[in-house]
């Protein structure tokens, strides 16, 4: 297959031998907007992809509880990670080519080959790619991956799972990839939690915190969220992004996947007996979280379900770049809100008890259309 697309900009604090990232590199682009103007942006109608948010740069509080969280999960995130890696390989073996999703699924992937090194002996590529709600996969890193390597067979990876828009943009988007003459992609979401059970590839499907959603590009390679804007991206780039070295002294990508890795060695049992396990049940993807959605959409008078983002991470993310409008919280007992609750408080966010729903909480985004 004739490679088409340019070469992969070297960027990130990862090393090149645990991803490789195929993104254009935007650092000199002054892409960053304040939330609130940014929001008003989307809600009138421009795309997310087309401007990045400014990175939240969190108070040492927030940080500690962090690294409390991750001392407290590494084991928990780490038979996770070791399920998922056993399906993988079972399934796709020494031809897998781990393509993550950028950036929440970048660290999963890092973690995913680490685990398959340890247990197989064998290293694996992993590519990072942008996909973009409403505008799809990158075409161009697909090709040159495929390019690089014909005989490969793709597993996506990502981190967790809301309403599943990424799981569905992900199958359209492999759809579209093979109607245009390309090769038939496995369009199956590998992810460390599935509460919205979008996919049938999982660690688990609890709603529970994965630490690398507490933070933004400082735990995920110093790398932005993807961009697709016209101005900078043309037709035979890869999708863009960021990477942030002024915020090297704030890093702790590499250590956050040396903690994790460093627990492989007492999961890998524990994961293959699961596996064994899961083997023998029919996996379902009933996209159960929409229900939820749907009556908080009804019940709370909004207009539009991206206003809704169900699940910790999501949640997470709507605290630390979105405007938010309330948060709604099954369990404000629950360890795994303890960052959200900070959040919340720090930016004086109501947070509303709603023990019925199958997540733990959801971020309700605030409508600033009609304002100025």
């Amino acid at each position: 297959m004739p490679m088409k697309t340019k070469q992969p900009a070297k960027m990130g604090s990862y090393s090149e031998d645990d991803v490789m990232f195929l993104l254009k590199d935007l650092s000199d682009i002054n892409l960053e907007d304040s939330t609130v103007n940014r929001e008003m942006r989307v809600q009138a109608g421009q795309h997310y992809s087309e401007s990045l948010p400014i990175e939240y740069q969190p108070p040492k509080e927030y940080v500690d509880l962090f690294w409390k969280t991750t001392s407290e999960y590494k084991r928990k995130v780490a038979l996770c990670v070791g399920v998922v890696a056993e399906q993988i390989y079972q399934a796709k073996g020494s031809q897998t080519i781990l393509v993550s999703l950028a950036r929440a699924g970048t660290p999963v992937g890092v973690l995913l080959k680490r685990y398959i090194h340890l247990r197989y002996g064998i290293l694996l590529p992993h590519y990072s790619i942008s996909i973009i709600r409403d505008r799809g996969i990158d075409k161009n890193a697909l090709l040159y991956i495929l390019a690089k390597h014909p005989e490969g067979k793709i597993q996506f990876v990502d981190g967790w799972t809301g309403k599943g828009a990424i799981s569905i943009e992900l199958t359209k988007a492999c759809q579209e990839f093979e109607k245009k003459g390309q090769i038939k992609l496995d369009d199956t979401l590998a992810v460390i939690a599935d509460p919205g059970h979008c996919t049938s590839l999982y660690g688990t499907r609890e709603d529970f915190l994965i630490p690398s959603a507490c933070l933004n590009s400082t735990v995920s390679g110093l790398v932005s969220r993807t961009v697709l804007n016209e101005q900078y991206i043309a037709k035979d780039d890869f999708h863009g992004a960021k990477y942030y070295r002024e915020l090297l002294s704030s890093d702790v990508s590499n250590q956050y996947i040396d903690l994790i890795a460093a627990e492989f060695p007492q999961v890998i049992h524990e994961a293959e007996k699961m596996v064994l396990q899961r083997n023998q049940l029919k996996i379902k993807t009933e996209f159960l979280g929409m229900q939820d959605v749907n009556r908080i959409r009804a019940e709370f008078g909004i207009e539009n379900t991206n206003l809704i983002k169900p699940g910790v991470g999501e949640t997470t993310r709507v605290l630390l770049r979105r405007v938010p409008w309330k948060i709604l919280m099954r369990d404000s007992s629950s360890p795994f809100a303890k960052h959200i609750l900070m959040l919340a408080e720090e930016k004086g966010v109501e947070v509303v008890a709603y023990p019925e729903m199958n997540y733990l909480c959801m971020g309700l985004i605030k409508s600033v259309k009609g304002t100025s």
